[in-house]
C-alpha cells in the first residue's frame, strides 16, 4: 500500500482529522500564510509595512513546511517505483504534441524545470510571470488553494468557496485557453 497513492477513504479522513485538530485549537492552515512567515522572519518588514507582524504565533505552520518537503523528498526518493506518472494517454499525447516530451514520465516537465532549462530566455519569462501571478493571485484572494479549499471550506466560510470557484475557472481557462497558446 505503501508504493500507491493512498486512495481517498484514507487520505480525506487523515486530512479531515488534521483539519479538526485545527479548528479546535483555533488555528488556520495555507501554504502561502507560510511564505508570509517567512517573509517576516527573513526581515521584510524593514521594507515593507505589510510584513510588520508578531510571528511568533504562526511559527507552528512552518513545521507544515518542513513536513511537507521531508514527505516529499520520503515518498520521492524511498517509496517510489519509478514508475511512469498515471495520467491518460490522451493528455500525455497533448502534452507531447506541445512540446513536453516528458510528459507521463516526469511529475515536473523536464522542459521547464532542469538547469539546461534555465538557459532559455523563455523559460525565465514563464516561471517568472507565472511566480507574480501565483504570489499576486494568492494575496489578492487572501490565501491560497490549500488554505482556502481545505481550511477555508472546512470552516464554511464563503469567502473560501467563492475563491476555490474562482480557482477552478482560472484553472480551466490556462489549460484550455492559454496552455496552447503560450506553448
Amino acid at each position: 500500500m505503501l508504493y500507491e497513492p493512498w486512495p481517498w477513504y484514507v487520505s480525506g479522513p487523515l486530512i479531515a482529522l488534521i483539519m479538526a485538530i485545527l479548528i479546535l485549537m483555533g488555528k488556520r492552515f495555507g501554504m502561502s500564510s507560510n511564505l508570509e512567515t517567512f517573509c517576516s522572519i527573513g526581515g521584510a518588514g524593514k521594507f515593507v509595512d505589510y510584513f510588520k507582524v508578531d510571528t511568533k504565533p504562526k511559527r507552528w505552520s512552518l513545521l507544515v513546511v518542513l513536513g511537507a518537503v521531508i514527505g516529499g523528498f520520503f515518498a520521492a526518493h524511498l517509496l517510489s517505483l519509478n514508475e511512469a506518472v498515471n495520467i491518460s494517454q490522451e493528455t500525455v499525447e497533448n502534452l507531447q504534441a506541445l512540446g513536453f516530451e516528458s510528459a507521463g514520465s516526469a511529475y515536473l516537465p523536464t522542459e521547464l524545470f532542469t538547469v539546461e532549462a534555465l538557459a532559455q530566455p523563455k523559460v525565465w519569462t514563464i516561471l517568472l510571470v507565472a511566480g507574480f501571478l501565483v504570489g499576486f493571485g494568492a494575496r489578492y484572494a487572501g490565501g491560497c488553494t490549500s488554505g482556502h479549499a481545505i481550511s477555508g471550506l472546512s470552516n464554511l466560510q464563503r469567502p473560501s468557496l467563492i475563491a476555490v470557484i474562482g480557482f477552478f475557472i482560472g484553472g480551466l481557462f490556462m489549460v484550455h485557453v492559454l496552455f496552447p497558446i503560450i506553448f
